[in-house]
């Protein structure tokens, strides 16, 4: 049994006395503590402070990609294929074409006839090139997670019957190109002439006969 402590006579109670070696024991688990939270308020001041200063700022250059407090890089947007130039140009054509040979025609090309034309070339056709594109960036839109589980209906139904049905109309920019599977084709069809507006503009820019031509002066 342990002993009892005596309290005296005025009702106070005598201070309780720990042994040394418990006494060491608290102290460094209190130590052990502080240390502890410390090293967290550390972690929490450096997650609110600003991003830390380019090293190169003193060249007025941002800080690279991939470094300390470099901001995010957001993916480039979304370009028609028609305002691209040269090599960038050629580069989404690629692309496109193995879209739609690879995937699109083998899935959802219907046989070739007089009212499902069809061309061989038809990366010629600018028009077609830019009705294809469209439908490929939309493709890639609704098959992204983001866009939930109808993103694949959505697609097939605004997108892939509207843009087949009128790029393979039967008076569509194919028209003049392959309607028999057996007897391939290619033509360009003639555009629509410029408007009076226009042509009346043009003219009125042309210097008169034996005048100097201004521009070219």
């Amino acid at each position: 049994m342990p002993e009892s402590i005596d309290l005296p006579g005025d009702g106070e109670t005598e201070p309780v006395r720990l042994p040394d070696s418990n006494l060491e024991s608290i102290e460094a688990s209190v130590r052990k503590l502080m240390e502890q939270t410390a090293e967290q308020s550390r972690q929490l001041d450096s997650l609110a402070a600003p991003p830390s200063p380019s090293p190169f700022a003193a060249f007025g250059m941002p800080n690279l990609p991939g470094m300390p407090g470099a901001p995010a890089q957001a993916p480039p947007e979304p370009r028609p294929i028609l305002e691209l130039d040269g090599e960038e140009y050629e580069d989404e054509l690629d692309a496109l074409s193995d879209w739609v040979d690879g995937f699109l025609m083998d899935t959802y090309g219907a046989e070739v006839t007089t009212a499902a034309p069809w061309c061989k070339e038809w990366q010629e056709h600018d028009d077609v090139v830019a009705w294809l594109h469209a439908l490929w960036m939309a493709y890639q839109q609704h098959k992204d997670p983001e866009s939930g589980p109808s993103g694949m209906f959505v697609w097939h139904r605004d997108f892939l019957t509207h843009g087949l049905a009128h790029v393979r109309a039967p008076g569509g920019p194919l028209s003049a190109c392959m309607t028999d599977p057996d007897r391939p084709a290619h033509r360009l069809l003639p555009g629509p002439a410029p408007s009076t507006r226009s042509s009346r503009a043009a003219c009125a820019d042309k210097p008169e006969h034996g005048e100097p031509d201004q521009a070219a002066a």
